[in-house]
Formats: structure tokens, C-alpha cells, sequence
């Protein structure tokens, strides 16, 4: 190979070495350059940037350019060839010519025109299936990030839930912080692949507690004890770090006992760094450096904001350098040091040596229609929407419907809505470009495609989501009484718009049917015509009526593309629902935060109304049942430091196909600090076909009997654990015990966050 003039340029030596080098090299201006992130989403403007424009840009920072593919009417075409223009320009007109990192959003998919779509997180999680989510990130979502010149996803969302009215559930994996640890790990693994020369830089957020929030409103002040804090919210951030190996993460914009998050160096340095042993780069959310000075008030200035934010650990302020543009004027007047500015830049480059970027900053335009149309990723979008889709009633076996049904009547505001079909980091329904929401399938599509549907299908709207009119009941009414049965699709509809009633920044104080929907339902419940309900939504919607007068409920969360097609196979039987709730459906907003593992004194009833589920957390139902038996657990006593197997037969009874979500859950019934109920320690969803038995092992680690006592040590304490194994948080099939003898084990840190399943 020939000598490169330039030690950082040499591929064949270690990434710190080139860091070393590259940094030596930097004047302080180019030093704080490298802390604002790229994508050219906000400057562009359907517009190409000429290198005078870009230069004005980049003379201010890079973090300007903000997302690659979600600008207005940008193809992804467009998108790569934009970035290879942005990368050839800092190439070719930059001091030391060092490549630009663009970033990207990708909850659900790339957030682009033509992206491929998937169930928002909430009915990802509902698959309860971590294998599923490392396809869609490994196999589709990294390939079209990376196609278009992106190289940093932000996302996953690994917030535990525990307040319903947030607005955000919909981007969560659920209140279990070992559901939402799992599901986290997986899709970061996938995204980043082996190797970050052809994968993507996870981010996973909001770091820590978003969704803890007071009143249950975004950005507000969290609540929240230092062991519940650690041993709930912290939990899935530090799998994803110590398990996953992300390279990123995201600060929040919240405060906890006063301290903001963005500014709070015990978490984002002595936690996450120096415990945890976190190596990657730190990125802000929106804005979240600049609420230092203008929400929180804990900063004069925007200036000694962006010192704040850097002292305590933020590399990369976004969208847009704000504060971060005075660092050198700060450094200069020894507010802070340039060894601390060299400690974030190091982190930066470090990870554009990793992606390969100085090698290769470019890439294939030509290549991106072809990746972008591989029927492969439609096909596992459909497979997981499928998976997602979870059966919360079936009365009488309401469904599937028969095949030979005469009529059946569609109503509803979601029920031909191709927009609603999506959630708020849906391109569709992010940008408010409902013309990009037509590679979706409506319900009421979905089931007029059905081969052998019925010869009749009578829509009618009934109502919106949130208007007041009831105009519509007339002809919803007159549909439902000419069908043998009645399918009304309801629920909300996400995104930034003033109308929307889910998503970020859209708490609500109810989880009831928004505006007149339920007065639809009983409208149509007093034809006589069995009702089944199918939610289209983002949050629990809890509704006693609804849950005792529908004859069957299905929950499809905000399904995307493929979500007409995959709620028809349900209805008509030509799919076995397999999905499982995430969370727990209260009976009103009143008993929130209602969590299924919460502790043993946090369970009295109130004046008139008993403190029950509507849906336990875990719950979905299926087409056939499930028998489980023989549960073994060897040794029956252990030391605290081995390991303990949990062994177990299910048995598919029925006589169709269907998947069952074995759940495995743990109770440490006397412990020096108080305990949940249960806790979940295990799950595994298996495919069986009638008659079909299979034995499910699993094994429990020290970590999974661990908790932190009143020294705030991880310890496994001498006692006895109860083993619950069902269906859902409620429905348990099996249980025993298991005893831990001898005396206290402390656990220096760690080591195994989940057990282990094998099926045989």
C-alpha cells in the first residue's frame, strides 16, 4: 500500500492511533466543527447547495444539515447523490478533509419517501419477538440508511413505559424494562451489525426516564427514586451498552430532582462511562442543550449551556449548533478546557474511522432504487405485521369470520385511512404527506381483496377521529343492519398536525375512544349485529364498554403499509394472531401508572371501582389453545451464584397452527427491600402446529434473582423465588419454587441481563 502522507488516512492502523493523529492536527475551530451532526434535510430545501451556500453552512457548524431522507420531496435517489455532493465538497474543500456523518431516523423503518414501513414499536413489541426486529434492522433498515448516505440511526426508544397519557407510547417497547431491554438489544444488533463499516450507529433514547413524565406531559419533570431509577429505566440503556455495544445515545430534555439530564454528568459520565464502560459518542436530543438556558433556567446563556452540556458529556449538540458555536469563544475564555473539547471530538472521529467513512465517504446512487424495491423487505414488513397484530376478545369465537359470510359492514374513521395507518415517526404521518401513505392498505382494502371475501362489503365512515359531528351514524347504522356482521375500525391518529391525538407531544388526560367514536359503537351494538372492534392507535384505548359489548376486539397498534392486509388475514382466520401486549390496559387513567409489576401494597381498590385490568399485560388470545405441563426445576436449591434451569411442555390442543409467547415470571416473596409481585425474567414466542408438543427450557442467571438492597449493592439474598409460567401477567399455567441458600452474594456487576431459552 502506499504511504499516505497523512497517518490518519492509513486504514491499516488502529482506529485510536488515527484519532491521535487527526486530532494533533486540528486547529480548536475545526476541532468544535466536529460536534454538530449532518443530513441536509433543514438547509436543502429542494434545492442543490452550491459550495459557496454549503461553505456558509458549515462556517457555523455541520448540525445544521439534519436528515438526510426526510426532507420535503427529496427521493432517495436524491438523497444519496445530495450526500455524496456534501462529502465531496468537505473532501475536496477542507483543510484536512474529514467526512461528515449524517444521521437519520428509523424507529420504524427509514424515515423516507419509499422507505420501507413497519408496525410502529408498540406492535413490535407486541410480537414479542427479538428475533423478527434483528431481521427488519439487520436486513432492511440498515441497508436503506446506509444506501442513501446515512450512516447513524436515532433509534431505538428503550423507555419504559408507566404513564399511558404520554403521547410517545406508541415509539415504546412497553412498561417491562426486560421486554423493552430485549427488544432494545436486538434492534441495535441488527442495525449495527458486526461490523460498523457497512452498518449503522445505533442511538437508543431518551436517556433515562422520558416516559416517567409528571402529569404524564412530554419534557416535564421526572419523578423517580435512585433504585427504581436504576433497576427500571436505566436497565435497558445499560443492556444496550454492555450487551449491544451501541455506539450512541441520545440525552433527553427532562429533569430529575432538578437536575436536567443534559447537563447531569453523574449520569451521562460517572454511569454511563466510567461504570457502565460506555466508549461511543453522546448525542443531544432537538434542542436540548439550548432548554439548559431557556426551559430549565440552569444556565445564564446559550454559551456556558453548551459548556454544560460538554462538561457533563454531550459530543454532538442536534439538530443544529446553537450553543455549541460559542465553545471556542468559551475555551478562549478558560470557561472550559480544550483537553475536555479534544475528549468529544476524539469520540467523534473515532466513530468515522469505524464506519469507514475516510476510506470511502461516498456511495452508489445507482444501487439505491434496487435495494429500496427488494420485495424481501415487503415481505418481512407483512411477516411482522402479522406477528404484531394481537386478539384482546373473541366471545363465542366471534372470529374468525366464516368464509362463507354474506355481508359484512366497515365503519369507522380508521377503517379507510390510509394516512392513519401510521405513527408519528411514520414518513406519511411525520411530514403531514398523506399522498405518501398510499403504498398502505386500508382495512376496509385489505378485506375487499381477501380471495373468497364476502359478496357484500357496506362502508361507511360513521364519524372522525376527534370531530364532534355525528352526521355519519346514519349511514354507518344503515351499513351494519344491511351485514351479518359489523367491523369497526376506530381508534386515533398520530403525528405533529394540531388534529393528531397520538404521538410526540400529544398527552391526553383520557384513554378513552377519542371524540364520539364509542357513542358510534353503541350505535351500531343496538342493530343486534355482532361487533367486533379493531383498533388502529398508539396507546392503550381502555374503554369498559367497549371491552364488555364488542364480541371481539383486535389491537393492530398503528400497523403501517402492510396493516390492511395483515388485519384481514386475522379476521378471516388465513393468520393464527399470536401477539401479546406490551403493556397493561387499566380500566381508567385514574389508576395510572398501572403497571403489572408493581408491589405488593399497591393494590387497594378505589370508591366505586375495583383496581383491575381491562388486559393484563402479556394478554392475547389465539385461534387454538395451549396446554402446558411438566414444569421442572433443577437444583431446587442454589447457592446464589449458579445457575438455575426451568423446564417446561407446551402442547398446541386445537386444531389449526398458531404461535403462543411463553412467559416466565419471578417473585421474590421476602427480601430486605421490597419487591415486585413479579417480575419477568423470560420469554419465547414458538410456533406449533395441532397436536404439536414442544419442551421450552429455560436459564436463570444470578443476575435475574439480583436487585439492589439498601446499600445500593447488586445482591442475590438467601429466600425463596416463586416460578410463574403462563400466557400473560395473569394467566399462569404452571408454578413452583426454587430456594437460595447460604448468606448474601454481592454482585460486582452485571453479566447476564437475560436468561437463556432453548426449545426442543
Amino acid at each position: 500500500m502506499k504511504q499516505n502522507k497523512a497517518l490518519y488516512l492509513d486504514p491499516r492502523l488502529d482506529a485510536d492511533i488515527r484519532v491521535k493523529d487527526l486530532l494533533g492536527r486540528m486547529t480548536l475551530d475545526e476541532k468544535i466543527m466536529q460536534l454538530g451532526s449532518a443530513g441536509p434535510g433543514d438547509l436543502l430545501q429542494k434545492e442543490k447547495l452550491s459550495g459557496r451556500k454549503l461553505r456558509k453552512v458549515l462556517g457555523k457548524g455541520i448540525g445544521q444539515l439534519t436528515r438526510i431522507a426526510g426532507y420535503s420531496a427529496m427521493t432517495p435517489v436524491r438523497a444519496a447523490e445530495l450526500a455524496n455532493s456534501i462529502q465531496k465538497f468537505l473532501v475536496k474543500n477542507t483543510r484536512l478533509k474529514i467526512p461528515t456523518m449524517i444521521h437519520e431516523e428509523c424507529l420504524a423503518g427509514l424515515l423516507a419517501i419509499g422507505g420501507t414501513t413497519f408496525p410502529q414499536a408498540i406492535g413490535l413489541a407486541s410480537t414479542w419477538d427479538p428475533d423478527a426486529i434483528n431481521r427488519m434492522t439487520g436486513t432492511v433498515i440498515k441497508k436503506q440508511v446506509r444506501s442513501v448516505g446515512s450512516h447513524q440511526g436515532l433509534a431505538p426508544v428503550v423507555d419504559v413505559v408507566r404513564d399511558l397519557r404520554w403521547g410517545r407510547i406508541e415509539e415504546t417497547y412497553g412498561e417491562d424494562q426486560y421486554l423493552v431491554a430485549r427488544m432494545g438489544a436486538a434492534y441495535i444488533s441488527g442495525l449495527q451489525g458486526e461490523s460498523l463499516g457497512d452498518g449503522v450507529i445505533a442511538t437508543p433514547k431518551h436517556f433515562a426516564a422520558h416516559s416517567f413524565s409528571e402529569g404524564g406531559r412530554n419534557c416535564a419533570p421526572v419523578h423517580v427514586a435512585p433504585r427504581e431509577f436504576r433497576e427500571v429505566f436505566l436497565f435497558p440503556f445499560e443492556a444496550a451498552v454492555r450487551i449491544a455495544k451501541a455506539w450512541s445515545l441520545m440525552v433527553t430534555y427532562h429533569e430529575i430532582d432538578g437536575i436536567p439530564c443534559a447537563g447531569d454528568r453523574h449520569l451521562l459520565t460517572e454511569i454511563l462511562r466510567e461504570e457502565w464502560g460506555f466508549k461511543g459518542f453522546i448525542v443531544s436530543d432537538y434542542w436540548a442543550v439550548q432548554l439548559l438556558n431557556t426551559g430549565h433556567k440552569t444556565a445564564p446563556d446559550i454559551k456556558e449551556a453548551g459548556v454544560m452540556a460538554v462538561e457533563a458529556g454531550i459530543d454532538i449538540e442536534l439538530p443544529a449548533m446553537s450553543c455549541y458555536r460559542k465553545l471556542a469563544e468559551a475555551v478562549r475564555e478558560g470557561l472550559i478546557s480544550e483537553g475536555t473539547i479534544d475528549a468529544a471530538v476524539s469520540r467523534v472521529l473515532k466513530a468515522k474511522f469505524l464506519l469507514g467513512l475516510f476510506e470511502n465517504p461516498y456511495v452508489k446512487p445507482a444501487a439505491v432504487k434496487r435495494i429500496f424495491s427488494d420485495k424481501r423487505s415487503k415481505s418481512l414488513s407483512l411477516e411482522i405485521t402479522r406477528k404484531s397484530i394481537v386478539l384482546l376478545k373473541n366471545a363465542g369465537n366471534t372470529l374468525p369470520l366464516r368464509k362463507n359470510i354474506k355481508s359484512i359492514a366497515v365503519v369507522g374513521p380508521n377503517a379507510d385511512a390510509l394516512r392513519n395507518m401510521f405513527g408519528d415517526y411514520h414518513y406519511p404521518a411525520h411530514y403531514e404527506k398523506p399522498e405518501e401513505a398510499k403504498m398502505a392498505i386500508s382495512v376496509l382494502a385489505g378485506i375487499k381483496r381477501k380471495p373468497g371475501s364476502p359478496v357484500q362489503v357496506h362502508y361507511a365512515k360513521g364519524c372522525g377521529i376527534s370531530d364532534p359531528s355525528r352526521e355519519g351514524f346514519y349511514e354507518a347504522v344503515n351499513a351494519a343492519e344491511n351485514a351479518d356482521a359489523v367491523i369497526a375500525v376506530v381508534g386515533e391518529v398520530s403525528g405533529f398536525a394540531p388534529y393528531c391525538v397520538c404521538g410526540e407531544g400529544k398527552d391526553r388526560t383520557d384513554l378513552g375512544l377519542p371524540g364520539v367514536q364509542e357513542e358510534l359503537l353503541k350505535t351500531l351494538h343496538a342493530t343486534g349485529r355482532p361487533l367486533i372492534a379493531v383498533l388502529i392507535n398508539g396507546r392503550p384505548i381502555c374503554s369498559k364498554w367497549m371491552t364488555e359489548n364488542c364480541s371481539a376486539i383486535v389491537e393492530a397498534w398503528f400497523p403501517a403499509e402492510h396493516g390492511g392486509t395483515a388485519i384481514a388475514d386475522v379476521l378471516f382466520g388465513d393468520y393464527n394472531p399470536g401477539g401479546k401486549i406490551p403493556v397493561t390496559f387499566p380500566v381508567s387513567a385514574g389508576q395510572l401508572p398501572y403497571n403489572y409489576n408493581r408491589k405488593y401494597t399497591s393494590r387497594g381498590d378505589y370508591v366505586g371501582m375495583k383496581s383491575e385490568a381491562l388486559f393484563p399485560f402479556g394478554h392475547g388470545l389465539s385461534y387454538t389453545e395451549f396446554e402446558y405441563s411438566g414444569l421442572k426445576i433443577t437444583p431446587k436449591t442454589t447457592k446464589g451464584t449458579g445457575n438455575v434451569s426451568v423446564s417446561f411442555a407446551v402442547k398446541n390442543k386445537g386444531k389449526v397452527k398458531g404461535d403462543e409467547i411463553v412467559q416466565l415470571y419471578l417473585t421474590d416473596e421476602f427480601a430486605s427491600v421490597s419487591r415486585p409481585m413479579l417480575e419477568l425474567k423470560g420469554f419465547k414466542r414458538i410456533t406449533l402446529k395441532p397436536g404439536e408438543r414442544r419442551k421450552v427450557e429455560f436459564t436463570l442467571y444470578p443476575e435475574q434473582l439480583a436487585f439492589l438492597d439498601s446499600n445500593m449493592e447488586l445482591v442475590v439474598e438467601p429466600g425463596t423465588f416463586r416460578v410463574s409460567i403462563g400466557s400473560s401477567s395473569q394467566d399462569i399455567r404452571l408454578k413452583s419454587r426454587f430456594r437460595v441458600g447460604a448468606g448474601k452474594k454481592v454482585l460486582p456487576k452485571k453479566e447476564k441481563f437475560f436468561s437463556a431459552v432453548r426449545v426442543c
